[in-house]
Parts: structure tokens; sequence; C-alpha cells
């Protein structure tokens, strides 16, 4: 009986060491993830501000080259947190709903660029009735005069028209920007519940 008593006790305390490493494991793991979310944060800052400053300065290489950089910046954190998916689905730490947790911030994050992009090519582009004037295709027949192509006649339909490819911009634009917001809002809740279950691990 006597050794019956102390094979169970210490095969309790095997188990609460096993569930002890699990736990710092798990938490380890989630904490990584938030740093993640945080380089991602930092990336998308210094997106806003080369965007900024390429609508006010110009130079569209460095704009260009920075959009390189962050979409790889972007892509490393994907595969750093598919790779902690893939961890939280293994047997010893077997947790579907943290990895499902982690794949809807992915989705919601994919969505996120998707959008800050399309937002960002609509900037650039400008509302289609402010746009400016391009002479590249006009036709000069003496120095210091041309003939422009541009020049049309101001018509009642053509002010409809502006009209319309203005509304359809501003549309295109809110759709966009309350996407972006639709987006925060749910990483932010899912990143919330990360935060609690990362509690709820370090006070077992």
């Amino acid at each position: 009986m006597e050794v019956c008593e102390g094979d169970d006790a210490r095969g309790e305390e095997a188990m609460d060491v096993d569930g002890g490493s699990r736990s710092a494991k798990l938490v380890d793991l989630l904490r990584r993830f938030l740093g993640i979310q945080q380089r991602r944060a930092e990336a998308y800052a210094k997106l806003q501000r080369g965007f900024s400053e390429y609508m006010t300065n110009g130079g569209e290489l460095a704009y260009q080259n920075l959009c390189g950089e962050i979409t790889a910046e972007f892509n490393d954190c994907s595969k750093q947190v598919l790779e902690m998916e893939s961890l939280l689905l293994m047997p010893d730490l077997y947790r579907d709903d943290l990895a499902g947790l982690l794949r809807a911030v992915q989705e919601q994050e994919k969505q996120k660029l998707h959008l800050t992009a399309r937002i960002q090519i609509l900037k650039k582009a400008g509302r289609p009735s402010e746009r400016l004037v391009s002479h590249e295709h006009c036709r000069f027949d003496q120095p210091q005069q041309h003939e422009c192509v541009h020049v049309r006649k101001i018509t009642e339909a053509a002010g409809t028209e502006d009209a319309e490819a203005d509304a359809e911009y501003d549309g295109a634009l809110k759709e966009a920007i309350r996407g972006v917001q639709d987006a925060v809002t749910s990483i932010n809740d899912h990143l919330e519940e990360i935060r609690y279950e990362i509690e709820a691990l370090e006070s077992v």
C-alpha cells in the first residue's frame, strides 16, 4: 500500500512538472506572437510615414523600395506565425483554440494590408475631377504653343460624368478605410483574448 501511495505521489508530481512545462511553453509562444504583432505595428507606422512623405515630396523610387521592404517584413512575420500555429497543433501542446486565434489574426492582417495598399493607390491617383492635367500626349505645332488634347467643352454631361466618377472614388476610399478599421478592431479583440490566456496560464 505504502509503495503504491509513494508511486502515486511521484506520478502526480511528474504530471505537475509536465503541466507547468507545457504552460511555460505556451506562454513563451504566445508572448513571441505578441512580439510579432508589435513588429507588424511598427512596419505599418513606417509605411504610413513613408507614404505621407511621398505624397508631400514625391520620390517614387524611395516609396517603391519602402513598399518592397515592408512586404518582406510582413512575409517574414506571417511565416513565423504559421510556424507557431503548427506548434500549437502538435500533440505536446495541442491547443487548437489558440491556433484558431492566430489564424484569425493572420486573416485580418492580410485583409488590413490589402486594403491599406488600396487606400494608398486611390490617394496616389486622387479624385478624378482633381487630377493634374498631363501634357504628355499633346500636339506641339510651334514653340511656346500647343494644342491640348485634354481641352473639351464643359457640358452638362461631362459635369455629370465627373460627379459620378468622384462619387465612385469617394465610395471606394470610404469602403477601404472602413474595412481597415474593422480589421484593426477584430485584431485587437483577438489580441485581448491572447493576453487573457497568458494571464490564465501564468496563474496556474
